[in-house]
């Protein structure tokens, strides 16, 4: 059984590897920041992580998940945006209050809980950021996604998920109106500092790159 600190390191490293740049390697440096821990303490969760199989590891090489552990870090990042699904659906709570509710939750061990919690959802694809949900038997689908930062101007975007699940970008997006689902025309981008007037439902806002970078879309 691994612990709270070990599942972590292991979901982490999924989100790295495989939803931020896809090559299925990591460094570090790169995990360390991620969790927000030193270098050093991460090298040594690596090697605890390595000694039971679960991740390939080198000093100063790359780091990459084996298939078992593959396989656990699913399970948890199922059971997470299963949980927080639940969160938002049936109990209520807003997008941004979710996720450290989850954090707690999806270190639950019942597979059959969590199959009925499933069950109980009607079998959601995407988590209330717009994250894909594993399935049960543990497909777990990375889709190519675009940002906003990289839309055209004068063409319209529906918006589909954020790459950023913090309750202080997640209330800023939506005092300014934008949610999963949202439509946004990009009316203007400017080279100056990459930020961009989008039309949103109707109304015009402005946004920087930064949050241009967190947000992803799909055209209509």
């Amino acid at each position: 059984m691994l612990s709270v600190t070990e599942e972590n390191y292991l979901k982490a490293l999924l989100r790295i590897t495989v939803e931020q740049n896809n090559t299925g390697e990591a460094g570090t440096n790169q995990l360390a920041g991620k969790l927000n821990v030193r270098p050093a303490t991460a090298t040594d969760m690596l090697k605890k992580l390595k000694e039971k199989q679960l991740v390939n590891y080198e000093k100063y090489g790359k780091i990459s998940l084996t298939p078992t552990g593959r396989d656990l870090a699913v399970a948890v990042i199922r059971k997470h945006r299963l949980w927080e699904t639940f969160l938002y659906d049936k109990l209520g709570f807003s997008w941004d209050e979710v996720h450290d509710i989850a954090e707690e939750l999806e270190h639950i061990k019942s597979d059959k809980l969590v199959n009925r919690l499933d069950k109980f959802l009607g079998y959601p694809q995407f988590d209330p950021h717009g994250d894909a949900i594993p399935s049960a038997d543990g497909a777990y689908v990375n889709e190519d996604r675009k940002t906003l930062a990289e839309a055209a101007a004068g063409r319209s975007y529906t918006i589909i998920a954020v790459k950023d699940n913090s309750p202080s970008f997640l209330q800023y997006v939506s005092q300014m109106g934008i949610g999963i689902g949202s439509e946004a025309r990009v009316v203007e981008k400017y080279d100056f500092d990459n930020s961009m007037a989008l039309e949103v439902d109707g109304r015009k806002i402005n946004i920087s790159d930064k949050v241009a970078q967190s947000i992803y879309c799909k055209r209509i």
